[in-house]
């Protein structure tokens, strides 16, 4: 009889994971755990406490950093997996799955399917002849080393590919493979991961080239499958049931989406929202049942098409399944700082980005030309910004992988204030008071439009009083507000103050809000 070691790459929502670990060793399953390196060390003791009884759990011996894109997320499954065969010899089969993933069928039932299948569940599409990436790099990933992150080390990521391109560095394939690539959420045989593991073992040329891929995880198992086991022992499709969005972002499921989950032809789903507590509960309690009696109708992709479809002919705001859930997330943080002068913010943005690993942005609702992740599409505009404010806040926190994110949003923003602090989300400001002397308010008035190079002096004072009571009045509406969660840092201020403002603000330590407080020429005009 089949049983599943589970494979599970995780950072953050110990309570989450603990739940899901003791809902699937339940029903007789095992699962090896790799939490992230980066990760809270108080969240890792937690685990380590609460499960480390359990003879079901298993840790990977080695924790590594993980980022997306990157050689660490493979290196930390293969930590995992080496973990699962040693500590699991009974377990016949090996199951990739992440804290958002949850059984919609009973472990009888995958069981079953996995002993009348002798095969190997893994999506792998050639790598060039599919149409498997739709945006961005393709052969770029492969004939280039990628040594630094895209989405946290931006610039060097970018320069080090042209500085490649210009001196034409590219480099070989290894012969005798050939690419291949799909969803990393797998289900292999207990030989198969076997013969991967003595293939990486000897084959150190291989996983030189994959360490400098980009993206590996979509393409390293995905490969060396194809490469060791036969066709006709694979099927080409993943066993957990996924969506995207029209943006190219997951679909994430509410409590609400049971019935529907549980008529897809898959074992798994993902992402379960962590809010969904009744549905991780029932999803939970479904997998220890005995429950065998599974209508498939495999409509949910048809279906989400469908209403996808319907906003494209002019019924955009048609209910949508997916969209039944409008928070930015209870358990995420966002935090706006509110400065009319937008230099000042986006000094203070660089230290953030350069002094804490909290995710920045400037004025994303104010810029049309804040540099921003592609998206999908959906950051094309401010237009499309504004009105997709919330979609485009998850699609932003979900890019980042952070439940933290910091935001700039100019003074005169308050109907956005006002939306993401009534969000179920802790949201955070910290408003930035500065002074605006004559030279500033002129310099304003040019920048959107009020006056011009030919704007006499004499129109330019009595249109000055009026700018600067705007700014205060914007202030004041603001203050009016009663937002929670709010700190000020001033101009005027002591260096000190200023750092315990910020300090509440990003919840950092003291000397780090002391270092950002005293940002050369922060306030500098």
């Amino acid at each position: 009889m089949a049983r599943v070691a589970f494979i599970l790459l995780c950072h953050k929502n110990p309570a989450v994971i603990i739940q899901q670990a003791e809902q699937l060793t339940a029903a007789g399953d095992y699962i090896a755990i790799h939490f992230d390196a980066s990760a809270s060390a108080a969240d890792y003791q937690t685990l380590l406490t609460t499960l480390g009884d359990n003879p079901n759990v298993a840790f990977a011996k080695s924790r590594v950093k993980c980022g997306w894109g990157e050689w660490s997320l493979v290196q930390a499954t293969l930590h995992a997996v080496e973990a699962a065969v040693t500590a699991f010899p009974r377990a016949t089969h090996f199951y990739m799955v992440s804290g958002d993933c949850m059984p919609i069928k009973s472990a009888g039932f995958a069981h079953r399917l996995l002993d009348e299948n002798d095969v190997d569940y893994i999506e792998s599409h050639d790598f060039f002849e599919s149409n498997w990436i739709k945006t961005g790099f393709r052969e770029e990933r492969l004939i280039y080393r990628h040594f630094f992150n895209e989405r946290t080390q931006k610039r060097r990521f970018y320069t080090a590919l042209e500085l490649q391109k210009r001196f034409k560095m590219t480099r070989k394939i290894p012969d005798d493979l050939q690419i291949m690539i799909g969803s990393q959420w797998w289900c292999l045989r207990r030989q198969t991961v076997e013969a991967v593991l003595e293939f990486a073992y000897a084959r150190r040329d291989v996983m030189r080239f994959f360490r400098t891929t980009w993206i590996p995880d979509e393409t390293f198992f995905q490969t060396l499958v194809r490469h060791l086991v036969p066709a006709r022992e694979i099927e080409n499709r993943t066993l957990t049931f996924l969506m995207f969005t029209d943006y190219g972002m997951p679909v994430t499921f509410y409590n609400d989406h049971y019935d529907l989950l549980l008529g897809q032809g898959s074992l798994f789903a993902r992402k379960i929202s962590a809010e969904a507590a009744d549905l991780r509960e029932r999803l939970g309690a479904l997998y220890a049942s005995d429950r065998m009696d599974f209508v498939i109708s495999d409509e949910g992709r048809n279906l989400f098409q469908f209403l996808t479809g319907r906003g494209r002919i002019g019924r955009r705001f048609a209910p949508r399944f997916w969209e039944n859930e409008t928070t930015l997330g209870r358990s995420r943080e966002l935090m706006i700082i509110a400065c009319k002068k937008w230099h000042v913010a986006k000094r203070l943005v660089a230290a953030i980005q350069h002094h804490t690993n909290v995710p920045a942005i400037e004025y994303v609702f104010n810029e049309d030309d804040t540099d921003m992740p592609d998206l999908g599409g959906i950051e094309s505009s401010l237009q499309k910004r504004g009105r997709h404010r919330r979609a485009l806040m998850r699609m932003l926190f979900e890019h980042y992988d952070s439940d933290r994110l910091v935001i700039c949003l100019d003074t005169s923003s308050l109907d956005l204030m006002t939306d993401f602090f009534a969000d179920r989300a802790t949201v955070r400001m910290l408003e930035i008071e500065c002074s605006f002397d004559d030279d500033y308010l002129v310099g304003h008035a040019m920048r959107v439009g009020l006056a011009g190079p030919q704007t006499s002096e004499a129109t330019l004072e009595r249109l000055l009083p009026t700018i600067r009571h705007d700014m205060i009045y914007e202030r004041d509406a603001i203050r009016d507000a009663k937002f929670i969660h709010t700190s000020r840092i001033k101009e005027t201020a002591t260096c000190d103050e200023n750092a315990h403002a910020i300090a509440q603000f990003l919840s950092v330590s003291p000397e780090v809000a002391r270092t950002l407080a005293e940002t050369p020429y922060l306030f500098v005009d």
